[in-house]
């Protein structure tokens, strides 16, 4: 058994597949993975020359951080939101309810 596996059944996370390259299943993954292509890695790499690819991580992680904490985001539904914002109110919302 793999490891991911056994982290799956320790944890009772059942894994579920998704079709590749499909809105209707995927697309909010599908689009994360279009913003990273039109947002970080294409200008990135007419910008700089990557030596490693821990150089190019050290970019990306930098890159996701300003993603997810500082940079709102106009889908319907994180309306204007940062991803960090909509995550806190979202725990705020379940410790009311536990």
């Amino acid at each position: 058994m793999h490891a991911y596996e056994l982290y799956l059944l320790l944890n009772d996370i059942e894994h579920r597949t998704t079709k590749v390259n499909s809105l209707q299943t995927n697309g909010f993954v599908e689009r994360f993975n279009r913003t990273v292509l039109d947002e970080f890695l294409r200008p990135s790499l007419r910008r700089k020359f990557y030596g490693s690819v821990e150089a190019l991580q050290e970019d990306l992680d930098r890159w996701l951080k300003h993603y997810n904490e500082e940079r709102p985001h106009r889908g319907y539904r994180n309306r204007g939101k940062r991803p960090i914002d909509a995550i806190n109110e979202y725990l705020e919302s379940v410790s009311k309810e536990g």
